[in-house]
């Protein structure tokens, strides 16, 4: 398996990890959505779920290979990218 193939897998798993995350946000905010100020909960929990997608990844690649490069920051960017209908129909369903 190469680099690439790898770092996809593994940010394939971290997407996977955030996306498992969703009916708990979705429960927490839909009860705190008055407390946070929120109008659209569903929204709110879309830019979650891409934040941790993208914290998450980048963290995973700096303990492996050292702080994302601009290269890795694509790779993770278009992965993620790639996911973003799977998310909104997890969320928007």
């Amino acid at each position: 398996m190469s680099e690439d193939e790898q770092l996809e897998m593994l940010i394939n798993q971290t997407l996977n990890g955030a996306i498992s995350t969703i009916p708990d946000h979705m429960e927490n905010i839909e009860k705190n959505k008055e407390l946070l100020k929120i109008e659209d909960a569903k929204e709110f929990v879309y830019g979650m779920i891409i934040g941790m997608a993208f914290g998450m990844s980048s963290a995973l690649i700096t303990t492996q290979k050292g702080i994302p490069t601009e290269e890795d920051q694509l790779k993770i960017r278009e992965i993620i990218y790639k996911n973003v209908d799977d998310i909104r129909d997890k969320i928007f369903k």
